[in-house]
């Protein structure tokens, strides 16, 4: 299973976010996104999702973005804990677990959430809806995860418990985007991103904006 993005872009209210992103990933292998706030890393991660047009294109497998096969290889997790807050923290599992042929006791045991699986997750602190969270990821069974600040609310025991989940995803063959802004300490490899040079906002890309229409 390989992943290629080849000039990937996304515009935002008229401005260029990003431009021309390129990547590849073979089996095993994952990057951590870099970059200061506001430099187009969620944005990046939130275009592999399909959540928000792009231009360029990506491959995953024989699966194309934009296509629904693509939906079924990708698992993402950002800034949402996506659970439910009436539901306890089992449940919560259980539901994802069906739903993915999943084992939720194992995902629970996982992330260090069996002695709270009966508490109502609306309940649980904000470590522990991380947590929660977070343990999707091991009942989806997809092979390329799109991770945005996934340890966001984890201490640093729950932080390392992350790191050897997502270590363990990529030993078995799968592929990760992470954007993050501490050191997993994994061999994920890094990738400088960088705000596309605009004129007044706008994109730069345009040669009369550039004033190079002479």
């Amino acid at each position: 299973m390989e992943l290629n993005v080849h000039n990937l872009g996304c515009l935002r209210g008229g401005r260029r976010i990003l431009a021309d992103v390129s990547l590849q990933l073979s089996a095993g292998q994952g990057i951590a996104l870099q970059g200061p706030n506001g430099v187009g890393k969620s944005t990046l991660i939130r275009a592999l999702c399909g959540l928000i047009p792009h231009s360029g294109r990506a491959q995953v497998g024989e699966f194309k973005l934009g296509s629904d096969g693509w939906l079924d290889q990708i698992a993402y997790a950002g800034h949402q804990d996506a659970i439910k807050s009436a539901l306890s923290v089992s449940e919560n599992l259980r539901f994802w677990a069906a739903l993915f042929n999943g084992d939720a006791a194992a995902a629970l045991d996982r992330f260090d959430l069996s002695q709270i699986a009966d508490r109502p997750a609306g309940l649980c602190s904000a470590g522990q809806k991380r947590r929660l969270g977070l343990a999707r990821l091991v009942l989806t069974k997809r092979p390329l995860w799109l991770l945005d600040e996934p340890t966001v609310s984890l201490d640093t025991t729950h932080t390392a418990l992350f790191a050897e989940v997502l270590a363990q995803h990529l030993a078995q063959g799968g592929l990760a985007i992470v954007a993050t802004h501490i050191d997993l300490g994994l061999p994920l490899r890094q990738h400088l991103l960088s705000a596309p040079k605009t004129v007044e906002g706008l994109d730069i890309a345009d040669p009369f904006l550039a004033g190079d229409f002479g």
